[in-house]
């Protein structure tokens, strides 16, 4: 089959991710609708460059990059896993990117992935990272996004690496975290480079970075 420049792009955002669902690849490869970006990936999927599973009850099937499809773009040969226990969080996080680069008009090429930022990183002790960065204006920005409250501790240290190594932090808040945009704003007295928007205002559009 002949491989178009779009084919590379949607290799590329799928492998950065490490999985996305179909709206994330209509959206990340500018499909102008979802039944042509279906398409080009059942042809894809039949060339055994992208795979597509079905991981858990509820969640549409997961795209992911096969061993050709990696070769071909000189990545990694070691298989993704996706973990159904991070699922939720890892679709959180393709969505927030999404809106970053389609509402907020940050450009995908400023966008570092968390798989991309432990890359860079090489071998050696695996540290913390945030779900994605970018850059805009000449600032740094590290967004994460917790749909489960953690330790206080570990959230702390977690604040403090950002706020040594970025401008600005956006933490993104789940629903089901209702304690954490109050404890969010004690550590902000501190570190003052916290912002603080939730996934429901991602979803309904409301979030801006200038606001």
């Amino acid at each position: 089959m002949k491989l178009v420049d779009r084919d590379y792009e949607i290799f590329r955002e799928v492998e950065r991710w490490r999985f996305c669902l179909g709206r994330h690849i209509r959206a990340l490869a500018d499909f102008s609708g979802q039944r042509a970006c279906d398409r080009r990936l059942r042809v894809l999927i039949g060339a055994r460059f992208i795979e597509r599973r079905k991981v858990i009850y509820g969640v549409p099937s997961v795209y992911s990059l096969a061993h050709s499809g990696k070769m071909l773009i000189g990545a990694n040969k070691r298989q993704d896993k996706v973990r159904l226990d991070n699922i939720a969080h890892d679709i959180a996080v393709l969505d927030t990117g999404i809106y970053f680069i389609t509402k907020l008009q940050i450009p995908k090429g400023n966008i570092v992935t968390e798989k991309q930022l432990h890359s860079n990183k090489g071998f050696g002790t695996r540290r913390h990272e945030p779900d994605f960065t970018f850059a805009k204006d000449d600032k740094t920005y590290c967004v994460e996004i917790e749909l489960s409250l953690k330790s206080i501790a570990r959230l702390e240290k977690n604040i403090k690496s950002n706020y040594l190594a970025y401008d600005f932090q956006i933490w993104v808040i789940g629903e089901s975290t209702p304690k954490l945009p109050s404890l969010l704003e004690e550590f902000k007295k501190e570190y003052d480079n916290i912002i603080i928007t939730s996934m429901k205002e991602i979803r309904n559009d409301e979030f801006r970075i200038d606001n």
